[in-house]
């Protein structure tokens, strides 16, 4: 019985979050933002890369980061001279659109071209919570093992853009980039996967091409129809508020 109030109770905080994640989007789009989700656990070198893009694109970039443990990230984003808000998921293991729609209450939204969104370090929490961004990527580095990609198939599948970085270390850790490479054109065979040296520039161009190709054409991200635990009902529910974007 327990169990399926739990399941009721699941299906009514998702389609709460997703109707907040659809205003968020609208909210962004009337200010002409493009919104890119970074998934990736601890140590993948999200915040790198969010820097690197940062300094390298030649429009504006606000950050929410919800990886903020301390002010040190923060510091080191607002040293590229972004306006960063950090978001305190509390306990929670994945930021959420709500968290999401306050900070944006805190950005410049006038002054800024794209939203980067640094969700909190974790493969597995924040599958099924839609932000209202256009575009997830995920960045995941050999460190962590060249199994990692296999072990988390819904991250890999539901992400528009896979990094496999800190390809440099991979020699030393006994990872094999190929393997890794291979496991995510397996789970996500539509999607550009990238490798990357964030510490030796490799690849970061090919990111950057990709995310301006994503904005030119306004993706709007194919928002998780999860087919492995949530009913259809809720699917065709994304599908309808979703037309009038095609």
């Amino acid at each position: 019985m327990h169990k399926i109030a739990d399941v009721e109770i699941a299906k009514n905080i998702m389609a709460a979050n997703d109707k907040l994640a659809h205003k968020n989007l609208h909210l962004l789009e009337d200010h002409n933002i493009f919104c890119v989700d970074f998934v990736g656990a601890i140590g993948s070198g999200k915040t790198a890369l969010i820097e690197d893009l940062i300094d390298n694109l030649d429009e504006k970039v606000g950050v929410l980061a919800g990886d903020i443990i301390s002010d040190f990230d923060a510091d080191r984003i607002k040293s590229h001279n972004a306006p960063v808000v950090g978001l305190n998921t509390g306990t929670e293991c994945h930021l959420d659109a709500h968290l999401v729609s306050h900070g944006l209450g805190d950005l410049p939204l006038d002054d800024i071209d794209y939203l980067f969104i640094e969700n909190v370090g974790n493969l597995i929490c924040p599958v099924d919570f839609q932000l209202g961004s256009h575009m997830r990527v995920v960045v995941v580095s050999v460190t962590e093992g060249d199994d990692t990609v296999e072990k988390h198939p819904y991250i890999f599948k539901d992400s528009d853009l896979i990094i496999i970085n800190k390809i440099d270390l991979a020699d030393a850790v006994g990872a094999s980039t190929d393997k890794m490479v291979t496991d995510a054109k397996k789970l996500n065979p539509d999607v550009k996967v990238i490798t990357t040296s964030l510490k030796e520039g490799k690849g970061l161009d090919e990111v950057i091409e990709a995310i301006k190709d994503a904005k030119a054409h306004g993706v709007e991200h194919h928002h998780h129809h999860h087919d492995h635990d949530h009913d259809h009902e809720h699917s065709h529910e994304h599908e309808h508020t979703h037309e009038h974007h095609h």
